[in-house]
């Protein structure tokens, strides 16, 4: 990413300016007070067994700061017209797409069971125009103040880029997407090019994980080493693909979810039997399939059950 851009038509920079500091929600109310059954349904999609979270004494997750403000699908009435005027203007400009890019929250209370919600948005601040990967487009942040009770309980700062999409050469319609690699899992993928599956494993608790992390999810140790997959599994769950239609597929075919035998899950393509013969505890075994010049991926060769399918 380019720090240093121009800042582009000074007229839409200054326009844009002008919007810092002005809310964006005025005395929102969150739609429900804290409640357990949403502290539980969090903490069971994470896996957080963390005993502070359960019991009489509870506290919501520090993280669930901005699930507290979310209006759902219905959004809030409470929402002032400058944020949508704001990303209006960039619409204008060409910057038509959007993808968020990070968030800061800082806790300054824990919130209780009953609490009721009250928060206020203001935006905050707009970038000068930058260039990234994406395309060429102004970030902007916005920050939220969260009370509990008429107490502050903590911010919430969101960021997002809105963007002219950079111009790309078109692929083929019949190639194959392309997985994304970053810092955190080009290991995993060089590992694929060499018909290797690497399971990462904390260098601390010994805890194998999949996907790649930056740290472990059990004891939260930053070193780890690798594992070589041994390659076999069977199918722990499954889905029939059938839509959307795309050159690069050939639909109906079966996505498994694989258990390794070492513990793990991976996602990927079932191959080698009919996909109406797919079947949960199905044997599987570590294939790896070539698709063009560059792309290799993990796919997994099913074995039907004696006696049973045919």
């Amino acid at each position: 990413m380019d720090g240093m851009d121009r800042t582009g038509d000074d007229d839409l920079f200054a326009r844009l300016k002008a919007y810092e500091g002005r809310p964006a929600t005025l005395a929102g109310t969150g739609k429900d007070p804290v409640n357990l059954p949403m502290i539980r349904h969090w903490c069971e999609a994470l896996g957080d067994t963390n005993p502070a979270y359960t019991g009489p004494g509870a506290i919501a997750p520090p993280t669930m700061l901005q699930a507290w403000t979310m209006g759902g699908l219905a959004g809030h009435t409470t929402r002032t017209p400058a944020y949508d005027e704001l990303l209006g203007l960039l619409d204008e400009a060409g910057c038509t797409s959007v993808v968020a890019t990070d968030c800061e929250q800082e806790y300054l209370r824990p919130l209780r069971p009953g609490d009721e919600i009250t928060f206020d948005t203001v935006i905050e601040s707009v970038s000068v125009r930058k260039t990234t990967k994406l395309g060429t487009g102004y970030f902007v942040t916005t920050r939220t103040r969260i009370h509990a009770g008429g107490e502050l309980a903590g911010t919430h700062r969101f960021r997002i880029l809105k963007y002219a999409p950079a111009r790309r050469k078109k692929a083929p319609a019949d190639t194959r997407p392309r997985p994304v690699v970053n810092r955190d899992n080009a290991g995993f993928w060089e590992g694929v090019q060499r018909h290797e599956l690497l399971i990462q494993r904390c260098a601390d608790c010994r805890t194998l994980r999949f996907p790649w992390l930056p740290g472990c999810d059990a004891c939260g140790g930053l070193d780890w080493d690798t594992v070589r997959a041994a390659g076999d599994g069977t199918v722990h769950s499954y889905v029939v693909m059938h839509h959307p239609p795309f050159p690069a597929f050939d639909p109906p075919y079966a996505v498994g979810l694989i258990e390794l035998v070492e513990g793990v899950r991976i996602v990927s393509n079932v191959v080698g039997v009919p996909y109406d013969k797919v079947r949960i505890g199905m044997p599987v075994r570590l294939e790896f399939r070539r698709y063009d010049d560059e792309l290799v991926l993990p796919v997994f060769r099913g074995e039907l059950f004696r006696g049973g399918l045919s």
